[in-house]
């Protein structure tokens, strides 16, 4: 019985590892402004969103150039400046300043029903590309426009019954995580030599959240609309899962590891009074 029991508890426990990473990751990351926007930092220096960013940057400034002679050569020249931008300080400021005010909407598009859009609003990038353009006298850099400028990193209408359950995920918060590591502990307890089976739980647990997220990162970007850009989409994605693929691996790896030094530490003891 005791042994049936820990069976239980063990398959509980590779249930519980991926909902415990999600829980934790929607908590603490999603929704969390200091924790998403250190998730979002490294696209800074991405080069595909540094291309969607110089697009949208350039279409809003060649929709204030209203005459032929005026736009020749210019647009190349405000992209290249853009992109140039891109490499400074000044530009990683305004990109973690932008996804503090967009971590609100980003949360909702991606933990509940109340938005299918995530988009990032570029007025502070472009404030500070105005005042450096201008300041290096690049003809037209006053008509850059510094109003609602967004690009969109995210639209889906298909996460469905998923968002609901990364919400809930959301509200448990810490405590998921915990009751998984008591149910391992009271498994290990009622059947210690199922340590092995434990471990190996550990790491389909590890399997079963690295499959969450590419079930999901197909969901929601197989089928975007035309106007988001792709790669930057892409870019976005995976960096807020980056942390639940680092994390499946290591729970992949952790687990695989223990249970053969497990199973080796057993066939060792197993055979010293055969030695004896």
């Amino acid at each position: 019985m005791r042994s049936l029991f820990s069976t239980v508890l063990i398959v509980l426990v590779a249930l519980l590892t991926p909902l415990s990473a999600l829980a934790v990751w929607a908590d603490r990351e999603i929704g969390d402004t200091d924790g998403y926007v250190s998730a979002m930092a490294p696209l800074a220096s991405n080069s595909a969103m540094e291309n969607a960013v110089a697009d949208r940057i350039t279409d809003e400034v060649m929709k204030q150039v209203g005459s032929a002679p005026a736009q020749d050569g210019l647009q190349d020249l405000v992209h290249d400046a853009v992109l140039s931008f891109a490499t400074t300080d000044a530009y990683r400021t305004a990109w973690n300043t932008v996804n503090q005010a967009a971590h609100t909407a980003v949360e909702k598009a991606l933990t509940s029903r109340n938005g299918d859009t995530a988009s990032i609003d570029l007025a502070p990038v472009l404030e500070q590309l105005k005042a450096q353009l201008s300041a290096d006298g690049v003809p037209y850099a006053h008509q850059i426009p510094v109003g609602d400028a967004r690009i969109t990193v995210l639209e889906s209408d298909k996460l469905g019954a998923a968002r609901e359950v990364f919400d809930a995920l959301q509200v448990a918060g810490i405590w998921l995580p915990l009751t998984a590591l008591l149910l391992a502990a009271l498994a290990l307890l009622l059947a210690p030599q199922r340590l092995p089976a434990l471990a190996l739980a550990l790491a389909a647990g590890g399997l079963l959240l690295l499959l969450t997220v590419a079930l999901t990162r197909g969901l929601t970007l197989d089928d975007l609309p035309a106007g988001v850009n792709r790669p930057a989409a892409n870019a976005a994605f995976d960096a807020l899962t980056s942390t639940l693929r680092v994390t499946s691996w290591w729970l992949m790896g952790v687990g695989v590891v223990t249970a053969a030094l497990a199973l080796r530490h057993r066939r060792r003891r197993a055979l010293v009074p055969a030695t004896a």
